[in-house]
């Protein structure tokens, strides 16, 4: 299944290739205007052309690549992907508008934004074919298919959330993670449509870990904030001795344990849910009980003084030994990139506006300060250019 890495590399290519490919000269008020370069950059363009300036801005890559994250939105809403690929390609325009529903011009516009940003081909003869990154990535029969979370979280969610970006930076007033997901309808949504990427991104940490932490002989796992369980489904099913409590949120239980109810029966009953804020001062939890404390994508979506907390809460949890593993969107720490988990936790600040900017020395400094060991923490990169793996020692 896709991953979080995937689909913004995927948007971010978009959005800058759909830029470049007309929107410039658009309109002649554009074209009338005084000639824009930045060196040797082809008038009304500001894409860097020379090799000195890659490491600056592509502005309108940037600032047009909203257009091309929506033009994909649509493309899955309406269904375009699946169509194409059930017809076996080759796929003229009459087609598409019975299946999708819509017959007025837009949709030509819509599948001429696909083409231009190279989602779809089209023929000479006017038949539409999808890119192979389309075919993989985005029609729901693949099983590489991850356009449900593109769809669902991106499209729907974090894509709104982002437009009050600004008047969060300058009041400070945004809604919690609890309070968006007290609307079991958001909860349900944002809990399934992360799921399937979840899935993928636990079979990698587990993989990423295997030199660091042993789990052959662990049988206790304490999944903090684990959203639908993915993460407590692939360890339990890889280990069979152990087993996983999952804390969340009420609504986010409630999803939860009905993809429980999907998983195979040894699994199910091994991974139990508990409701908790992870704000919480106190969990429903014994102290010195856990071989392992998971935090995944957690650690950023709290407002910074609770982080401390989170980490001195898996300390009483874990037995002498134990270990805690905080999975999260990172910056490196020059606080320089890299641009996936920078844009992320900037996402982050529009339902966590008091939220902590992670990079592996904010983590482990937190950890430390928690108890755990000086000198063994350990940081590993995770989903490259996004997320990185940081783990605790408990001595």
């Amino acid at each position: 299944r896709g991953t979080a890495r995937s689909a913004l590399e995927m948007l971010l290519r978009l959005g800058s290739m759909l830029a470049r490919r007309g929107l410039h000269a658009a309109s002649a008020r554009f074209a009338a205007a005084p000639a824009l370069r930045l060196g040797r950059s082809r008038a009304l363009s500001t894409a860097p052309v020379d090799d000195e300036m890659e490491d600056d801005i592509d502005v309108d890559g940037v600032a047009y690549g909203f257009m091309a994250s929506q033009a994909l939105f649509a493309g899955l809403e309406l269904g375009i992907f699946d169509a194409i690929a059930a017809a076996g390609g080759s796929v003229d325009l009459p087609s598409l508008q019975r299946s999708s529903g819509v017959t007025a011009p837009r949709l030509q516009t819509l599948l001429t934004a696909l083409v231009a940003s190279k989602a779809l081909r089209r023929s000479r003869d006017g038949a539409y074919d999808l890119s192979p990154n389309a075919a993989r990535f985005l029609v729901s029969s693949s099983r590489h298919f991850y356009g449900d979370y593109l769809k669902l979280q991106i499209g729907r969610q974090f894509y709104h959330r982002m437009g009050a970006l600004t008047d969060v930076m300058k009041t400070g007033e945004a809604p919690s993670y609890a309070s968006w997901f007290s609307d079991p309808e958001v909860a349900a949504t944002y809990t399934r449509a992360q799921h399937n990427g979840s899935v993928a991104t636990a079979k990698a940490l587990l993989k990423r870990m295997a030199g660091s932490v042993s789990l052959d002989g662990a049988s206790k796992m304490l999944d903090v904030g684990g959203g639908s369980g993915a993460f407590s489904y692939v360890f339990t099913g890889k280990h069979p001795q152990l087993s996983s409590q999952i804390l969340e949120l009420p609504e986010v239980c409630a999803t939860g344990n009905t993809i429980r109810a999907e998983q195979p029966a040894d699994v199910q009953q091994r991974v139990s849910f508990s409701e908790l804020d992870a704000t919480s001062p106190d969990w429903p939890v014994p102290d010195g009980e856990y071989d392992l404390v998971l935090m995944s994508y957690i650690s950023g979506s709290v407002p910074e003084p609770v982080v401390g907390a989170l980490y001195a809460n898996a300390y009483k949890a874990l037995k002498p030994g134990g270990r805690l593993l905080v999975h999260d969107f990172m910056v490196d720490d020059s606080l320089d990139g890299p641009l996936g988990g920078a844009i992320w936790a900037l996402q982050h600040v529009t339902v966590n506006a008091d939220g902590l900017g992670l990079a592996p020395r904010e983590v482990v400094s937190r950890m430390l300060a928690a108890g755990f060991a000086s000198g063994k923490a350990e940081t590993h990169e995770m989903i490259s250019g996004l997320t990185k793996l940081v783990i605790g020692h408990k001595n």
